[in-house]
């Protein structure tokens, strides 16, 4: 009895003592908690204090940017105008005198040269005449050799010789206006070329002055544009000029022909030529959209995009990338034109152009550059 009180008197004081030693861990748990807390705070604190007065430790927070390396260029400017196709020998023909066509001996496409017959009108009374004035003529001209020889030896008298000599002269200028009258009567070509348009059916009646066939001489087509007076000091023959076919997405690289020195009292403007290649794909009267080249530095030069220049109350900057830190560029602006500029001072060749983020750095500012 006694060892089993022993026994159980033991078992209360390891009980108790267990229970004294778990409360106790529990205790000493809770207060690493609050001590691990606290540290964790203080370094939180001592970190956000540290990235304030060491910016060189907050890259996750740099502003990053991208640049691009200048190089040297040449700066070309451009007068953009729109003109058209024009050919210097285009005519529209027509019959001179009124008739009936007969005949058409050509077709749209056909290539003709000068002086070749394209069609005719009904001549048959001018014929007519023509053979019974021929007639009269040669019966008018033996007249006169007789007369003449007769005259030679004496015999008749000088007013019959004259009056034969009269008579065949007189027929000769009525065979002459006959001939000229069945001439007009046919339509003809004054241009070698290629025929451009049949307006004419045959049996149709047609009348001087109604378009019946036209022909283009091909080979000698240019482009003519009016430019406006202010441009005169600035274009002159000689000019490079490219040349743009919207209607058929084609381009023609070329020069100024002629540029007119005279200025249009009425619209002001002057006009400037210049000579196409020798083909059919350009036709007369077409839209032409012109860039002429009226300036070109005579260096290379730095060429900076006008978007990515500041302007400030007595100058015009860029921000560059130096060492990764921006960095404001005065600079000196020569020329603009379709959104660039070229810069005489103040930029050199291999500076990195801040293009992206530009916008949003000021000088002296920490930057991190894009890969």
């Amino acid at each position: 009895m006694k060892t089993l009180i022993q026994i159980a008197i033991v078992a209360l004081l390891f009980t108790a003592c267990s229970s004294n030693s778990l409360d106790q861990k529990k205790k000493e748990l809770e207060k690493l908690k609050t001590t691990l807390k606290e540290t964790q705070d203080k370094i939180s604190k001592l970190e956000l204090d540290i990235a304030k007065l060491d910016t060189s430790k907050k890259l996750e927070e740099l502003l990053e940017i991208k640049t691009t390396a200048l190089v040297l260029e040449n700066f070309k400017t451009y007068i953009d105008v729109q003109g058209r196709v024009d050919a210097d020998e285009n005519v529209s023909l027509s019959s001179q005198i009124p008739g009936l066509i007969t005949k058409i001996n050509v077709k749209s496409g056909d290539e003709v040269r000068k002086g070749q017959v394209l069609a005719e009108t009904d001549a048959n009374a001018i014929l007519q005449q023509i053979s019974d004035l021929e007639t009269n003529l040669e019966l008018a001209k033996q007249v006169f050799q007789r007369q003449q020889n007769l005259w030679k030896q004496n015999i008749g008298t000088e007013i019959q010789l004259l009056q034969s000599k009269t008579t065949k002269e007189s027929l000769e200028k009525k065979l002459g206006a006959l001939n000229e009258q069945l001439r007009m009567s046919k339509i003809i070509s004054p241009i070698s070329g290629t025929v451009d348009a049949v307006n004419i059916k045959i049996a149709q009646m047609v009348s001087p002055g109604m378009a019946a066939i036209n022909v283009v001489n091909f080979s000698n087509l240019k482009v003519k544009a009016e430019l406006a007076e202010s441009y005169s000091m600035r274009v002159k023959t000689g000019d490079q000029v490219m040349i743009y076919f919207p209607d058929m997405n084609d381009s023609f690289a070329g020069k100024i022909n002629y540029a007119t020195r005279a200025i249009n009292n009425m619209t002001r403007t002057f006009t400037v030529e210049i000579l196409l290649p020798n083909s059919q794909k350009y036709h007369p009267n077409m839209v032409a959209k012109l860039k002429i080249n009226d300036y070109q530095s005579a260096k290379k030069q730095i060429i900076v995009p006008v978007k990515f220049i500041q302007k400030g109350i007595e100058e015009s900057f860029v921000l560059v990338a130096e060492n990764g830190i921006a960095v404001k560029k005065s600079i000196v602006i020569s020329k603009e034109y379709n959104g660039l500029a070229e810069i005489s001072e103040g930029l050199k060749e291999g500076d990195l152009l801040i293009t992206e983020g530009y916008d949003l750095v000021n000088d002296g500012d920490k930057i991190i550059v894009k890969k």
